[in-house]
Order: C-alpha cells, then structure tokens, then sequence
C-alpha cells in the first residue's frame, strides 16, 4: 500500500499536471495581456489601502498576509534546495518562470473567489473554487469534490508535515522531547484558531513580516559577504537554465529535463498557484470589487517566489553550497552557515522554519474548515477544529513518509477542478477585468479607495 500511494503520488504530480499548471497559467497571462506585469505596481501600492466601502471579514493586508502564511514555508527553505539540488542552479529560472505565470493563475482564482462568495449562516464570508465551481460554472459535483480534497489535503500539507517539521526543528535546537513540543504547539494553535479568520490574519499581519524580515536580513548579509560571488551566481542560474549542469564537487549533475521538472514542481509546490487554496481567504477579504483583491492575491505569488525563494537560491548559489552534494533544509543550512558567524546560519534557518511551519499551519487550518463547512453546511465546525488540534499533536510523534505521499494525491486532485474551473469561466474574468481597467482610465473607479 506504502509503494503504491508513493507511485500513485509520483504520477499525479507527473509532467503531464506540471503542464497543465504552467500551460493555464501561460494562457490566462494572454488572455489577460499579461496584467501581472502591467499592474505590479499597482497591485502592491493596493495591498496597503483601506477599502472603505465592500462587504469582508479582514483587510486586503490581512488577506494576502494569511494566504503568503501557508505559501512562505518549507517550500521556501528546503523546496528551492531541493530543486537546486536535484535540478542545478538552472531550476532557479525556471522556477521563475513558473512565478510570473503564476501569478496570472493567482489573478483569476482569486477574482472567482471574491466573484462567487456567499455569506454564511453566521454571517461570516465564504468563498473558493468550491463555490466558483457549484454556482459559476454549474457543476455541483465538482465543487463537492474539489470540498472533500482541500478538507482532507490540509490534514497532511497543513497539519501532520507542518507540526512534524517544528517537532524536529525544535527538538535538534532545544532538546525537547516531542510529546512536550506536540502538547505546546497544538496549545499555542487551539488559542488562535478558535478566534476564527480574524484572529488569523492578525497572527498572520504580524508573524508574516516579521519572519520574512529577519529571512531577508541574514540572507542579504550572507550575499554581501560573498559579493564577489553574486555576479558569477546569477550567472549560473541563466546558463545552466538551457543547458543542464555537469556533475561537479558533490554534486551529481543534471540534465536540462531535470532543471525544468525541478525548478517548474517546486515553483508551483511553494506558491500555490492553480491549487485553489489561497483563494479560500481571498474571498473573505474587504473589497468593492473582485478585481481589486485578485490584483492583492497576485502580489502573493511574486513575493513567495520571485523575493523569497529567490533569496533562498542566490544564497545556495553565492557561497558554492550547492555542490555539497546535501539537498533540502540539510542544504539551506549549509549555505546560511557558510555566510553567517557561529551558529547563526544554523539558528536563523531553525527560527525561519518553525515559524514559516507554524504559519501555515494557521492558514491551513482555515482552508480546511471553509472546505468541510461547504461539505456539511456550516455544521460541525467544531468537530473539525478540535480534529485539527489532535492531528498537530500526533503529526509531532509519528513518521510521516505516507502522509506526505497522501498529501501530493489530495493536492493534485484540488488542482484539476480548480483549473477546469479557471478555463471554463475565463470569459467573465476577462470581461470584468477589461472593465475595470477601463473603469480606472475614465477616472470612475478611484484606484486606492
């Protein structure tokens, strides 16, 4: 059973949906004239507005602060040096590519999210491709589908992996055994989560920044302290995106199939693009208009992967760690060791992945009951956060190589509704947001307001 869902998890997350992701991205970035690079500007000047006027539970800031909460994590650490590990430094372009396609798959998702959300028996907003799905497109049964992946997908990416990874974490850095570990996290999470959405984006509005922050910081000391080396770094990236990267010091090499297939599948695995998740808090934000809030999501996917990661890379890049021939957080670690003095390269990477773990841990949380609230009709609620709160306590003692194998089966069977839904309902999304902009131009629509 073991062999097969591992194989089954290897063919689901095959070339075959790499396409499909990066394919409907390239699509929607024609469709719609590419508006992640026309509206960038824009979109992050949005993200700090205060609407004034539209129905939502939290901000534009508190929305995109929750859902970069379930993007910047693991992925971030040791998803880039994996990839850069298995792929060479070329994975890092395409990586990058992946982003800014992605972020065009953001747009739309997001914009359906805000299109199609209904408010709920408690008065509270609900919104995702489960509604986009049931009640744009028509197709009811897709929608439960779509509920019942994200319901279970959680579980596994949001909860067991996430709380496994703080277990080691903190255990390798305090000592502390991982019964104790499992009691405090789940603790600390049953606090926050019990306070709904709002509660979230607050821990979210403050843990965000502030990790991201001290990320970047000890990354840019790492760089400048191998400045010689950033020019002949970025230069690795360009060549080897074409050309694959011979086997050199520890490391065994890579074809150009390898770059594109690593650099591609962490991409899209860090970001979320086309997954359908980040959209689930995108409808819950403040907003007059969908456009608006789809142009703050799209920003997610440019700071996840085109600032984050790409920080991440150039590290692993400047100080020659890459040819170590160690991969994952093993890697990063490595890397941020070879910049930083003592033990900091050790202790920033530790706090970095802990608290990126603990995040998105609350995001997912709320991914998974706006789910399984779509199951059930709102009822039950509580059922499924005390589960969320034993499963974080059991993901802390337990190995995990199934659950991470389930996780990839669920997170695939999210995508493909979600992406059949994009295509089929491109028509409106391309209509609104054509309006919108002209909207803007005529001077009727005040831009930051």
């Amino acid at each position: 059973m073991i062999a097969f869902i591992e194989a089954f998890a290897g063919f689901m997350w095959g070339p075959w949906l790499l396409l499909l992701l990066l394919g409907t991205g390239s699509w929607l970035t024609i469709r719609l004239r590419g508006i992640q690079f026309r509206y960038l500007y824009y979109a992050l000047r949005l993200t700090f507005s205060k609407e004034k006027e539209g129905k939502g539970d939290i901000s534009h800031f508190g929305s995109l602060m929750t859902a970069l909460a379930a993007t910047v994590g693991i992925g971030n650490i040791a998803g880039v040096s994996t990839a850069v590990a298995l792929g060479g430094p070329g994975a890092i372009f395409w990586m990058w590519i992946t982003g800014l396609v992605g972020m065009a798959t953001k747009y739309s998702e997001s914009f359906l999210a805000v299109k199609f959300r209904r408010i709920n028996d408690q008065g509270k907003i609900s919104g995702g491709p489960m509604y986009y799905l049931g009640e744009g497109l028509k197709i009811k049964w897709l929608g439960i589908c779509f509920a019942m992946f994200g319901a279970f997908a959680a579980f596994g990416i949001g909860n067991m992996v996430q709380a496994n990874t703080t277990a080691i974490a903190l255990g390798n850095s305090t000592g502390l055994n991982s019964f104790t570990i499992g009691i405090f996290l789940a603790t600390l999470t049953g606090l926050v989560i019990i306070g709904g959405i709002k509660r979230i984006a607050e821990v979210s509005s403050i843990l965000v920044p502030f990790m991201v922050a001290i990320y970047f910081l000890g990354a840019l000391i790492v760089i400048l302290n191998h400045i010689d080396q950033l020019g002949s770094g970025i230069k690795l990236i360009f060549e080897h995106a074409f050309t694959g990267t011979a086997a050199t010091g520890g490391f065994a090499g890579a074809t150009l199939a390898n770059g594109i297939r690593y650099g591609v599948a962490r991409g899209l695995f860090s970001n979320e693009s086309g997954m359908g998740s980040a959209p689930i808090v995108a409808a819950a934000a403040k907003t007059n208009h969908p456009c608006k809030q789809a142009l703050v999501s799209m920003t997610g996917t440019f700071l996840d992967t085109l600032i984050v990661c790409s920080i991440t890379a150039m590290v692993i890049s400047v100080t020659g760690a890459w040819t170590s021939g160690e991969t994952g957080v093993a890697l990063t670690t490595q890397a941020f060791s070879a910049g930083l003095p003592g033990i900091w390269g050790k202790l920033l990477v530790t706090i970095g992945t802990i608290t990126f773990a603990f995040s998105t841990i609350l995001a997912w949380e709320y991914y998974g009951e706006k789910c399984f609230e779509y199951l059930f009709r709102g009822k039950y609620i509580s059922l499924y956060q005390y589960s969320w709160v034993a499963f974080l306590f059991i993901g802390t003692q337990i190995k995990l190589e199934v659950v991470w194998n389930l996780s990839d089966v669920m997170n695939a069977l999210m995508a493909i509704p979600n992406l059949i839904g994009l295509v089929f309902l491109s028509k409106v999304l391309v209509q609104e947001t054509g309006l919108y902009e002209r909207n803007i131009l005529e001077g009727s629509i005040n831009k930051y307001d």
